[in-house]
């Protein structure tokens, strides 16, 4: 198991912090959290492969400057800066929710992807229509009251509802990631997804086909949010060979539902488990 190290930097004009771990894989993964939650979603994977875990510019304890471009473009930018600076080369990449935003970096520079996972990810793909919960948060004034009503009871009672959290690990998720759910994230949120209509979402995929590497699309089937058939369309919109896993009673978070995944997901990305 390997031993988990936090790190901090300046990167691209973004204070950010990252978790690292000594790499077990061909290449080092870099893995990309989604909303509303941070690097530590990939913990259990860093002990099991290594890598690298950053709180995206917006989340977590990174910076939440009002300067940032909270957008595809903007993210990819950092995303770039962020490799160079670390000197990586070649990576392997797992992406979660808005963690595909590392698919616009992917795209960009597919020489640089070693192998590719992709976990019930904001679809860049035609035919996508924004979740409720979204909609909200895409409207001026609505989405800031909407907002400004998160409470542990809220949030409790969004996760009930949308079964988007196992109940026995709501309240330990709402302790690791609402007290970061502050006035900075919740800009971010709201910017990122006003700047993504369904138009965008569906252009910011449409050079997918260039990414040649071995790709794995695992997707719970009882997202609320993501419908399992975006599973398929990233597999088919990918340019290399790519398996799909549909885990059954799963959510948005399927490695919290099931983390047997951990071990299947590192034993693609070549780290044993």
């Amino acid at each position: 198991m390997a031993d988990v190290v936090e790190k901090r930097a300046e990167v691209g004009g973004a204070e950010v912090v990252w978790r690292e771990a000594l790499s077990t894989t061909p290449a080092p993964v870099l893995y990309l959290h989604g909303v509303p939650t941070s690097g530590s979603d990939w913990l259990p994977f860093l002990a099991a492969t290594g890598g690298i875990a950053p709180d995206l510019p917006g989340f977590g304890r990174s910076g939440k400057s009002a300067g940032f471009d909270y957008s595809i473009p903007g993210y990819a930018r950092f995303l770039r800066a962020f490799v160079d600076q670390l000197g990586l080369v070649r990576i392997s990449m797992v992406v979660h929710d808005w963690g595909s935003v590392g698919l616009a970096l992917a795209q960009e520079a597919p020489e640089l992807i070693e192998r590719l996972v992709v976990i019930n990810a904001v679809p860049f793909l035609p035919g996508y229509r924004w979740h409720p919960v979204a909609r909200i948060w895409r409207t001026p004034i609505l989405g800031e009251l909407f907002m400004g009503t998160t409470t542990k009871r809220g949030t409790r009672f969004i996760a009930r509802r949308t079964r988007s959290v196992p109940e026995e690990h709501i309240d330990g998720w709402i302790e690791e990631h609402l007290p970061n759910f502050d006035h900075g994230t919740q800009r971010a949120i709201l910017r990122l997804y006003r700047s993504a209509p369904p138009d965008v979402l569906a252009r910011a995929g449409e050079r997918l086909g260039e990414v040649t590497a071995p790709a794995l699309v695992v997707w719970g089937e009882r997202d609320p949010f993501l419908p399992t058939k975006f599973a398929q369309a990233y597999a088919d919109a990918l340019g290399g060979e790519t398996e799909v896993d549909i885990v059954e009673r799963a959510g948005h978070w399927p490695f919290v539902d099931r983390p047997d995944l951990v071990a299947q997901i590192a034993r693609f990305l070549g780290g044993g488990g």
